[in-house]
Formats: C-alpha cells, sequence, structure tokens
C-alpha cells in the first residue's frame, strides 16, 4: 500500500498550515484523465476537430462522474449518512467514488456538451468507449494504492491484506461493516482478501486494447459504444461476488449487478436491433 507517493511535509504560507502531500489515489485520477484526453485529442486532430473539444468533453465527463458517484454512492448508503453525526462531510469526503453512477453522470455531462456542439451523440460515444474502461483501469490502481474496494476474506496464494486499508481488513471490521461475509473459515485478527482491484485493471486493459482495436472498424455508428456496455457489464457483474458489497436484491445480487445487468442487455439490445440509418445519422 502507498497511499501517499510523497509527502512535502508541513506548508507555512501566510500564517497558514497545511501539509502539503501527493495522494496516490488522486494521483493515478490526474493520470486517467490526462491519458484519456490525449488519447482523445489525438482521434479529434486527425478527424479535424477543434483541440478544446477535447478538453470540454473530458472536463465536464469528470465533472459530471463525481457528482454522479456521490449520488449512486448517497443512495446505496443512505441510511448511514441519516444515522450519522456528521452527514455533510460523508458527503464531501473523498470517499464514495461509485463508478457506475460515475458513468451515467458522465453520460449525462458528455450529452450535454455534444448538444451545445450539434455533435453526433452515437459517433462520439464509440470514440470514448474505449477510453472510458482505460480510465477505470487506471483508477483501480489508485484503489490497491490506497486500500479501497478490496474483496472478500480469500486463502489463495496472491491474497493481499490491507492492514491500514481504507478501512482496515481485519476480521473486527468486517463483522462491522461487512456482517453478511461468512468469516467462519478465518482466524480472528488481519485477513487476507481477493484484490480485485488488480484482478479488474488487468481485464479492463485487456478490454481496453480490444475496444481500441476495433475502433477502426466501426461499421454501424455506436456499435462500439454498445459493445463495450456488454464487455463492462459482464466484467462488474463477475467481479461483483467476490466484493465485499452487500447483495441485496433476492439475496445474491448487489445493486452494482442491477445495473451491469440493464447494461448487458441495452449493449445487446442495440447490437442486435441498431437504429436506422435515417435516425442514426441524427443521433
Amino acid at each position: 500500500m502507498f497511499p501517499v507517493i510523497f509527502d512535502f511535509g508541513i506548508i507555512n504560507i501566510f500564517g497558514f498550515q497545511f501539509r502539503l502531500a501527493i495522494y496516490s489515489f488522486g494521483l493515478m485520477l490526474v493520470i486517467a484523465f490526462y491519458t484519456c484526453y490525449f488519447l482523445l485529442n489525438y482521434d479529434l486532430k486527425k478527424l479535424g476537430y477543434d483541440e478544446k473539444l477535447a478538453s470540454d468533453i473530458i472536463f465536464w465527463s469528470a465533472v459530471g462522474g463525481i457528482v454522479g458517484a456521490k449520488i449512486y454512492y448517497i443512495l446505496e448508503n443512505i441510511e448511514d449518512l441519516i444515522a450519522s453525526q456528521n452527514p455533510i462531510g460523508m458527503v464531501f469526503s473523498g470517499a464514495g467514488l461509485v463508478f457506475l453512477g460515475g458513468l451515467i453522470g458522465a453520460v449525462i455531462a458528455v450529452t450535454i456538451i455534444l448538444k451545445k456542439n450539434k455533435l453526433s451523440w452515437l459517433f462520439f460515444a464509440d470514440l470514448l468507449a474505449p477510453l472510458i474502461i482505460l480510465g477505470y483501469a487506471i483508477g483501480r490502481l489508485g484503489c490497491f494504492l490506497v486500500g479501497d474496494d478490496y474483496g472478500i476474506p480469500s486463502k489463495l496464494p496472491w491474497a493481499i491484506s490491507f492492514p491500514e486499508g481504507l478501512p482496515p481488513t481485519t476480521s473486527q471490521v468486517f463483522e462491522f461493516r461487512y456482517p453478511w461475509i461468512d468469516l467462519s473459515k478465518f482466524e480472528t485478527g488481519l485477513l487476507t482478501v481477493h484484490p480485485t482491484q488488480i484482478y479488474e485493471f488487468l481485464i479492463c486493459s485487456l478490454l481496453f486494447y480490444f475496444l481500441w482495436n476495433q475502433r477502426k472498424n466501426i461499421s454501424v455508428k455506436g456499435s462500439l459504444f454498445f459493445t463495450y456496455l456488454i464487455c463492462s457489464g459482464i466484467e462488474r457483474f463477475l467481479i461483483e461476488f467476490l466484493r465485499t458489497n452487500h447483495k441485496y436484491f433476492l439475496n445474491t445480487f448487489s445493486g452494482a449487478q442491477v445495473l451491469s445487468f440493464f447494461m448487458i442487455c441495452i449493449g445487446f439490445y442495440f447490437l442486435l436491433n441498431p437504429l436506422p440509418q435515417e435516425i442514426s445519422d441524427k443521433v
């Protein structure tokens, strides 16, 4: 675990003191957004679009993604929010950047930008599809570095413990925060867990490679984006079985799995039933 890449210590400016440090999760987010910006701008330049368009899309997708992620996080944890002694702090904390909520928020934000510039939604959805999953993969490295979003306890050789994770992977933490997880086969104390962040990083990196190479072979507008929905939905649906999220739907599936299922259905529906040419040209 490397939650802090470099700590500059306490800084004094005009009588104000604050700690200046480079945090690994924040650094990974910056790397993700700048990488996506570079790749998007690379494609847009070849297509003759203004450079400002790439920065607008990436910036507002980030804003929309953070807002959407927070809203999803609040809805998923509404009981904890109500019971919290500091609900405002919980809302504006660094935690709770839930990807599926972020995806919805980012799509809404980018849709507004594209509509404002009178650009084709389906065309740009295809351009952005590989970048979304790349950004997600890089973000998962950030989660690993800070010990967040790990999986359920495991005794596999590559299982990892996060003694200073968010939260730590101890039996006491699991009993308090994740009482639905069976710990009967594990000893009390520090637990090793599935490094689901690494699983997702590797899987999504491969999916990025696949989607990035497919972007030049698009015969139907929107098909690459709907392929992304299927691939991303399947990946998240399966990985959820190894994550700590509460499986409250039919006592088997988490909220993320329900949304992933809808992503898969939407992707398959539009791949099998593409929009007529005269309609796709307007979308």
